[in-house]
């Protein structure tokens, strides 16, 4: 179950910090609405090494069409376009 509260609660801020774990965000809202979001350092940095992996992964999937639908050029043809 989400934990929310208020933005007000920030005055207390070690209550709220204590909330905040692996696994269990706190959601911050003001008038009533979403604000802020605490999250634990260690599940924000595996949640940016995946988003990392999932773009790369993207990458990949792009060049491998584009060998696919235009294919490749020789080593030669390459230093001739670079001017090597």
């Amino acid at each position: 179950m989400p934990n929310i509260m208020p933005i007000s609660e920030l005055r207390n801020y070690t209550n709220v910090v204590k909330n905040v774990r692996y696994g269990n965000r706190v959601y911050l809202t003001k008038n009533g609405y979403d604000q802020i979001t605490m999250i634990n350092t260690k599940e924000l940095d595996e949640l940016e090494k995946q988003l990392a992996l999932y773009r790369f992964k993207l990458e990949m999937e792009k060049g491998e069409r584009s060998i696919l639908e235009e294919g490749t050029v020789s080593s030669g043809e390459l230093k001739k376009e670079l001017g090597l």
